[in-house]
């Protein structure tokens, strides 16, 4: 049971409108569920009903640190528990995630119900989410970044996977065959699973885990990142270039430019 929460900063609880005090009252004598995910959002549901939601934002994290422990660096709340052991912070730097109370929603908050699921959801169906792909006339990274459709997938599993699944990520998804479009979903979950077995892909000391460690799949990584450098696959140099305001990696041997392609 949450004994106390303490708002050390308020920008992380700007979406509870009735500010920081009510937030951490509202908040004092729930007790956690098992916390679950959909994407990018993380929602650790109360045993009454409710949930708190977050949304990490480029920088957040929670971490587990022992009771009067002194606090890492951005620390910006912290949940204090009646058995006076560990205490849950929530940590964030440049402060682009945040917290906030969903009611009702321990099962599924409604303010995230739109977001597709992803690649590890037990009722991910991937022919499903297939043939959803291929109704749309855009290109295929456009659509494994559209969080409305499968989420979680995000700009740099989104080259690997098409790397791995040698596609270009222009290939217009209205040409492509449910065969082909569930290879580059099977490719996607592969890559996100080499990444969790390797704690995630860390390019900073921004990014640990709840124990303070980095990721470490930024070393695995074949595509994102290695703009000049050999394909490890054919040897041609693998080429960055400009896609929706991002980059975009891709080896041109491997993943050639599609007939009418969707940029």
């Amino acid at each position: 049971m949450i004994s106390s929460v303490e708002v050390l900063h308020p920008r992380p609880v700007r979406r509870h409108l009735a500010g920081p005090d009510d937030f951490a009252a509202t908040l004092t004598g729930r007790t956690f569920d098992v916390p679950r995910r959909r994407g990018k959002y993380l929602w650790l549901p109360f045993t009454d009903g409710d949930a708190m939601l977050a949304h990490l934002g480029m920088s957040g994290q929670f971490l587990v640190a022992d009771h009067g422990h002194p606090d890492v660096r951005n620390t910006r709340i912290r949940f204090s528990f009646t058995d006076s052991g560990q205490e849950l912070h929530f940590v964030d730097q440049r402060m682009f995630g945040g917290l906030s109370l969903a009611a009702d929603g321990a099962l599924l908050p409604a303010e995230i119900a739109h977001i597709g699921l992803d690649p590890f959801d037990p009722d991910f169906n991937p022919v499903a989410v297939a043939d959803r792909i291929r109704r749309r006339r855009t290109g295929i990274k456009r659509a494994l970044l559209d969080q409305t459709v499968v989420s979680g997938i995000g700009n740099i599993y989104a080259d690997e996977a098409l790397w791995l699944a040698r596609t270009h990520y222009a290939k217009p998804t209205d040409a492509m065959s449910r065969k082909q479009v569930i290879t580059v979903l099977d490719a996607a979950r592969e890559v996100m699973a080499l990444a969790l077995d390797e704690g995630g892909t860390s390019f900073d000391s921004l990014y640990i885990n709840v124990n303070g460690e980095s990721g470490y799949f930024d070393r695995s990584l074949k595509a994102y990142g290695q703009d000049g450098r050999s394909c490890p696959r054919c040897g041609h140099l693998i080429r960055r270039e400009h896609f929706m305001n991002r980059s975009a990696y891709r080896c041109p041997h491997c993943q050639r430019v599609p007939p009418n392609p969707r940029w």
